[in-house]
């Protein structure tokens, strides 16, 4: 597909009614009944005996009520969807696989993506071709004989549209910059049912707001990435019992601190439940961690690996060459479907205060409904960037936490929000009260992870290219 000529989006003030819907009344029977007609057999409505796992996320405890479920089979099913749910008052979401559900998408028609499946290597382009559907697992798969890298995350699960728009930290953010930093263009229909090509050329402001500002501009169906050339991968994963968390985390505070920018490395503390299907050695125990990957060669590892080597009652290391298309090997990541909360933040810094904090409501004796609590190190590249760039560009913390509880039954909840309350208060210090968009959970409201310059940006390319709120994604701008 070629570039559509248009004219590039001027920002004009928006006034308070830019970003709202225009005055159609909604008639979601009207857009089901249509949409059947046009797209037989793709489309599910919430009369169907299909309905609940049509509209079911990954994260199966967001309930998602849409107005209809269509799964796309090619950019002219999503032209048709846009089109017809426009002219019956409604929005459209796309989902390809749902890790970052929220309930903004109740009475939209969602799209499920997956069937938009293709990819195109091009070693001399050093690009990669992705449609909206392929998860990072395939690409890292694809990518993996050019000797080149691409941005991805720990998971091989969520896709890699998903991933991209809401910013994308990756395992090499630190060397090459987020996800987002790395797009060439984006293939989308927009708000009029129009598909056309986006780029920094094109459509400047349309093409920055989808470049990390989440996918409330338009319906991406095609992205295209770079590709780095890079030393092969070395990563892995130390492990301890929770016991030794003092020392692993500030040996961990330590390296981190000198890291080279080749070299990222997150903390991570686990709590596993005693449920049956999880593996014996694990199952209802508790342990602190170390995962890292590195772009270069393995021997240059062992002096910054070796305090933590040295910490008593290592019982995993498996630091070694991780071929790029079992990158999430290291993590291991859940890949099926589960019900999951999720909180957190940007933190300045992580000095020896702070990690003591931290021990002291999620170490060994401490009671805490949590399964993980995690502690990346940023810097590097993500510094580098500015807010012209992408909208989170310009990171100045070096740090971010995650936090996960996993309600397997509704009375966990109050116990999980408790967790996260407790972390969030020891790490207060040096949280900056700032967010990354992938990170928010089930929140719809984006606002902690933009500038408040960058978030009034955003909302007047929204205006300008969807003033009627046609396209709607899981954390609208608006």
């Amino acid at each position: 597909m070629t570039d559509v000529v248009t004219t590039p989006t001027t920002l004009a003030p928006q006034l308070p009614h830019q970003a709202r819907r225009t005055a159609i009344e909604p008639d979601a029977a009207g857009a089901l009944a249509e949409l059947r007609d046009l797209l037989p057999g793709r489309v599910v409505g919430p009369d169907d005996a299909a309905w609940v796992p049509a509209r079911m996320a990954w994260v199966v405890n967001v309930p998602q009520e849409p107005a209809a479920v269509v799964a796309v089979r090619d950019v002219a099913d999503v032209v048709t969807a846009v089109t017809c749910a426009a002219r019956h008052g409604l929005s459209v979401s796309a989902q390809p696989v749902g890790h970052g559900a929220t309930e903004a998408l109740t009475g939209t028609v969602l799209l499920r993506t997956a069937a938009l499946d293709d990819i195109e290597v091009d070693v001399a382009k050093q690009v990669v071709r992705v449609g909206a559907g392929v998860k990072w697992g395939a690409v890292l798969a694809a990518v993996e004989p050019t000797g080149m890298i691409v941005p991805a995350g720990s998971s091989p699960d969520p896709s890699v549209v998903g991933f991209t728009v809401g910013g994308g930290l990756s395992w090499f953010s630190r060397s090459i910059g987020s996800a987002a930093e790395n797009v060439e263009a984006f293939e989308v229909v927009d708000a009029t049912g129009t598909a056309r090509r986006v780029t920094a050329t094109s459509d400047p402001d349309l093409f920055w707001a989808m470049c990390g500002g989440g996918g409330d501009f338009a319906v991406v169906t095609t992205i295209e990435m770079r590709l780095t050339p890079a030393p092969p991968v070395v990563g892995g994963r130390l492990m301890w019992p929770l016991e030794m968390a003092h020392p692993v985390l500030h040996s961990f505070r330590e390296a981190t601190a000198e890291a080279p920018e080749a070299l990222t490395m997150w903390a991570e503390i686990f709590r596993f439940p005693p449920m049956p299907e999880l593996p014996e050695e694990i199952r209802g125990k508790s342990f602190v961690a170390v995962d890292l990957t590195y772009l270069g060669d393995e021997a240059d590892l062992g002096p910054i690996l070796e305090p933590l080597r040295r910490v008593p009652a290592l019982i995993l290391d498996t630091v070694g060459h991780v071929p790029l298309g079992r990158l999430g090997d290291i993590a291991a990541e859940p890949v099926d479907p589960m019900p999951a909360m999720e909180s957190s933040g940007l933190l300045a810094d992580l000095d020896t205060t702070t990690v003591d904090r931290l021990l002291r409501v999620a170490g060994a004796g401490a009671q805490l409904a949590l399964n993980v609590v995690q502690i990346r190190h940023l810097g590097g590249a993500l510094a580098r960037s500015t807010r012209d760039d992408v909208p989170q560009g310009g990171l100045s913390e070096n740090y971010s936490f995650f936090t996960l509880g996993v309600p397997a039954v509704p009375e966990l909840v109050p116990a999980i929000e408790a967790g996260f309350a407790a972390v969030r208060e020891a790490l207060s210090p040096q949280s900056t009260e700032r967010g990354f968009f992938n990170f928010r959970g089930s929140s719809s409201d984006a606002t902690s992870c933009f500038t408040p310059e960058v978030a009034e940006r955003l909302r007047a390319v929204k205006a300008a290219v969807d003033p009627a709120g046609v396209i709607r994604s899981n954390r609208p701008t608006a």
